[in-house]
């Protein structure tokens, strides 16, 4: 799967791109995506717009319902947020920033977690390809 990087901070983003590339290497999908790096500002202000929440968060994933497009969708994600999640869930900044990227990833597929079942659904596969990347849960 072809990824395509944005980076819309002034942080480097050398490291989380190879990341972001060994964890998606694996899926075979001959679409494309667009993750875009973003600050909590911006996050938020996506989140009022599109959503009508006025208030930040971690990922945002806006499918593309064109299929014909060569893009499955664009994800959001806000670096500040990442950092803030990493250390209160007491794991590693790579495994969020590749959490956060894979759960915006399968919705962009379909996945939801409105319900108990689509919810167990969903953390089996972010799961199943977040090992592939060795970023497990600890």
């Amino acid at each position: 799967m072809k990824i395509n990087l944005h980076n819309q901070t002034s942080e480097d983003i050398k490291e989380m791109k190879k990341l972001l590339k060994k964890v998606f290497r694996p899926i075979k999908n001959k679409k494309n995506m667009q993750i875009v790096f973003v600050s909590q500002e911006e996050i938020r202000e996506l989140n009022k717009q599109f959503r009508n929440i006025d208030k930040s968060t971690d990922v945002l994933s806006f499918p593309n319902d064109d299929e014909f497009d060569s893009s499955i969708g664009d994800i959001f994600i806000s670096i500040e947020q990442a950092r803030l999640q990493a250390s209160d869930y007491g794991h590693s900044f790579e495994r969020e920033i590749g959490f956060l990227a894979v759960h915006g990833y399968l919705h962009l597929l379909g996945f939801d977690h409105q319900t108990k079942s689509e919810e167990e659904f969903m953390v089996l596969a972010q799961e199943k390809i977040l090992k592939k990347a060795k970023l497990e849960r600890k």
